[in-house]
């Protein structure tokens, strides 16, 4: 489980119950079917993510990570096995679900293969990251709207597009670059040619501040100028966007690891935020209307 990265399940079930939650509230027609879909989704994004730890063994090393594989914890090729079950496992579930979630959990395990395995591997650029990132991003909302049931229940329908655009911009545009810095020894090693490899530590740290700065602001602005109901996600997220900053540009000792991935750490902290931020009101809601009927 570790080599599949808790903290980023976590985010992508987020980002499904926000699909579901968002435009429809949380009393869906069919709670089996939600509950089944979240399951499924997660097969899939296990896949997705322990299949590349097994293809990032090498970089992994390099870079002193401290994920199972890299560390001699975990047998590959046991991964690999565990992988494909997991593929499978969600393959079936989304025949059983049927409709979109069919194409859903489809085009997301062919992404996540594409960006991992050989000959493809588009984890070597850093623009098909930032499309692989926010399309799987855009996936998980629309898979999470796909297993509500039958649909939205009253709330404006403007509201989940400017959320899942938004928060897929904020995974791919910035999530990008700030998972690149920490990793530029190994991707070098690994022949890869990101952003960060190809021009160096400080212009991303330049265009990651300007980037988070930008879609921060993109989504207030509309939040405010189309009455977008959601909350103090908008807000959350331009305060994460200038923690993020502020980390970013602080001058950093080399060879401190671990103080280069704190803008990977303020990303993932503004994702958590951003998305409960809209999640919790609607589960308080929800709560107070059962405790009302």
């Amino acid at each position: 489980m570790t080599e599949a990265r808790p903290s980023v399940l976590a985010i992508f079930f987020l980002r499904f119950a926000a699909g579901a939650a968002v435009d429809a509230g949380l009393a869906p027609a069919d709670p089996f079917r939600l509950l089944a879909g979240a399951l499924v989704w997660q097969c899939a994004i296990f896949f997705v993510y322990l299949f590349n730890g097994v293809t990032d063994v090498r970089e992994d090393r390099v870079n002193g990570s401290r994920r199972p594989i890299a560390r001699g914890d975990l047998d590959p090729e046991l991964a690999w096995i565990v992988a494909w079950t997991a593929a499978a496992a969600a393959l079936l579930g989304a025949l059983l679900l049927g409709g979109a979630m069919i194409w859903l959990v489809t085009a997301v395990l062919v992404l996540g293969y594409l960006y991992s395995a050989p000959p493809f591997q588009l984890k070597k650029w850093s623009s098909a990251t930032v499309v692989v990132g926010g399309v799987s991003g855009l996936l998980s909302y629309c898979a999470g709207y796909a297993s509500y049931g039958t649909g939205p229940g009253g709330r404006e329908m403007i509201a989940l597009p400017a959320f899942a655009v938004a928060a897929s911009l904020w995974m791919g545009l910035v999530g990008t670059p700030a998972k690149d810095l920490p990793d530029i020894a190994g991707d070098r090693s690994a022949g890869r040619a990101t952003f960060a490899v190809s021009r160096g530590e400080w212009p991303v740290r330049l265009l990651l501040s300007a980037v988070a700065a930008c879609v921060a602001l993109a989504f207030c602005a509309v939040a405010l100028l189309l009455r977008v109901p959601l909350g103090m996600a908008p807000a959350v997220m331009l305060t994460g966007a200038a923690l993020l900053t502020v980390v970013t540009l602080t001058p950093l000792s080399r060879g401190s690891r671990v103080r280069r991935r704190l803008p990977y750490r303020a990303f993932m902290t503004t994702q958590y935020a951003v998305h409960l931020a809209v999640l919790l009101p609607l589960v308080s809601q929800f709560l107070l209307s059962g405790r009302a009927a």
